[in-house]
Parts: structure tokens; sequence; C-alpha cells
């Protein structure tokens, strides 16, 4: 069993994450709706001994470890097994959070330590759940899927040009035999591809394992359920951010922030059932980047994309 620390997960955008997103008074509550290691969380209670974090994770064995790099913060951080959209959608207490994070990556310990076949250079089994205990794994999609539904999940999830040449490739092998292992699956899509794609920039299984990940964890309904929720239950002045890192995160980041902008406008034929009240002011007119030196001392932040918004408060007499 790998230690519970081996593993570090680097938090992504510190700088820009905790000046956009400090409190501007004391005790405030932040949510912390993709916990993962609890790097970002640490961050904001390191710099603010009076904040209080509620940390979210569907993966109890991130919030262990999350636990861990915690425990000195003592009840300040307080710790729950929850997806963000699910917690957002039936969160009733009656503190408002000033302050709401959602980093949308995955950690580098469900790449490298998990066993759960993230990693198309793995012999892992073929899991993907972010929460082990529930829902289907990747496993059983790509071994019951029908081949045009498997190809519309790779196109559709992982923006993946030869998804019907994949999917026909997958749905041939097992016929022959079940797809249990990461390695596997990454050897069928390896033969599926031409031969000059196999030698791109990237491996030619990575949109393929991408889009199985986001199937099996329902990741982009999720945040359209969770974003729409989490600006419901935000404080009026409070302040969402968003790290997305690639595009279909970030287009329905986005245009959530848009839709509920106070200068967005809704199209002249729009019927009256799609007018609605601005809610927020989006601060990052385009979305926030890591620093040339970030990207080169960490590289897993490259393709980050920051956005935040502010809660408009409340107008008199509003219900």
């Amino acid at each position: 069993m790998v230690s519970v620390m081996e593993y570090q997960h680097t938090p992504v955008m510190p700088t820009e994450v905790l000046e956009w997103l400090s409190p501007a008074e004391d005790e405030e509550l932040l949510v912390d709706g993709t916990l993962g290691e609890g790097g970002h969380s640490a961050l904001f209670l390191d710099a603010h001994p009076t904040l209080h974090v509620i940390g979210l994770d569907a993966d109890p064995r991130m919030l262990e470890r999350a636990a861990t790099r915690l425990a000195p913060f003592g009840d300040r951080a307080e710790l729950r097994q929850a997806w963000f959209d699910e917690f957002f959608s039936n969160y009733a207490a009656e503190r408002a959070p000033t302050r709401i994070l959602l980093d949308l990556g995955i950690s580098s310990f469900h790449f490298s330590g998990s066993g759960r076949g993230f990693s198309f250079r793995s012999s892992e089994p073929l899991d993907m759940r972010l929460d082990p205990g529930s829902g289907r794994s990747a496993e059983e999609l790509v071994n019951t899927m029908d081949e045009k539904e498997l190809a519309d999940v790779i196109y559709a999830y992982g923006e993946e040009r030869y998804s019907r040449r994949i999917a026909e490739r997958i749905v041939r092998e097992r016929s022959q035999r079940s797809i249990g292992t990461a390695g596997e699956l990454a050897d069928i899509v390896w033969h599926a591809v031409p031969g000059k794609y196999r030698h791109g920039r990237i491996h030619p299984a990575t949109r393929t394992f991408q889009a199985l990940r986001i199937a099996v964890n329902g990741e982009l309904e999720r945040i359209e359920r969770g974003l729409e929720a989490a600006l419901r239950v935000l404080a009026p002045g409070g302040r969402i951010g968003v790290i997305a890192f690639h595009s279909l995160e970030d287009r329905r980041v986005k245009h959530c922030f848009r839709a509920h902008n106070y200068r967005s406008k809704e199209p002249r034929d729009a019927p009256m059932s799609l007018e609605r009240e601005p809610l927020v002011y989006v601060l990052t007119k385009k979305p926030l980047m890591p620093s040339e030196d970030e990207r080169r001392r960490n590289p897993a932040s490259r393709s980050a994309r920051f956005r935040v918004a502010e809660k408009l408060q409340e107008r008199e007499g509003a219900v």
C-alpha cells in the first residue's frame, strides 16, 4: 500500500488563487469543493488564521491524505466525503460560504498511486472511479457499451478524431476477451489509430482515457449542476473561483458565468422564460493562466485556466 504522503499534488496557480479568493474579513467560510490532497486549503488556512474551510472530495483515500496534511489546523478544517454538485445542491446551513474554490484537475496521486487505471502507462485494473464505491467502472463501459455509443463518448468527451476506429477495435478485441486493465486498453488504442498518429505530441490513448474518466465520473454534468448550485448558496459579495484544465471544462465554466453575469444579454428573440436577473459580476474577463515560471516548475499546470466571479449584493426588496 502506498504511504499516505508518498505523493504530493502541487496546488496550481497558488499566488493567483490566494490573491483573488482571500477572505475580506475574519472568520469567513471557504468551501474547497475539490479538496484533493488539501494543497489549496492549506495555503488559505495558513495565510488566514481565522478562516474555516469545508473540504469536499468524493474519494475517501484523498480525504485521508488531506486529513494528514491539514491536521495542524485542527477544527478549522472540516472534511467531508461528497461530490461538490451534490453538496451544494443540498446545502441548507445557515452560514453561507463567502469563498468557493473548484480545482477540476485530477490529482497526480490518481495517476501514480491510486491503482485504478487512470494512466494508460499502467497495468492497473481499468476502474477510473473517483469514488470507488459507486457507479460503473471504465471496465464495465468498454466491455458493455455498443460501438456507436462508445465512439460517441470518445469523440464528445475526448475530442478524439479517430473515435470510430478506436471503438470498432475495442468491440472487436472484447469479443475475444474481456478488457480488464489500463495497459490492455492503451495497447488496443495504439493499434487502432494510424501509424503517424502514434508518435505525436501526446500518447494516442490520452484522449480516450480522458473521455472514459469523464464518462465514468459524470464530470461535465457535475460542473454544470455544481456551478448553478454553488452560485445559489454563495453569500452575496462572495467569490467563486474555478480552475479548469481542458476546453470542455473551461467552456462550461465560461458559459455559466456569462449566463449569470450582470452585463450579459439574452438574444433578442429569446423567450421570456430565458430572462433572468443578473447574479454575478465576472472579475476575470479572460481566464488567468499560470506564469511561465510555474509552467516550468510544475508542468501539470500548463493547461490550467482560472476564472473568478463575485456574487452581486442583494438588492433591497429582492426575494
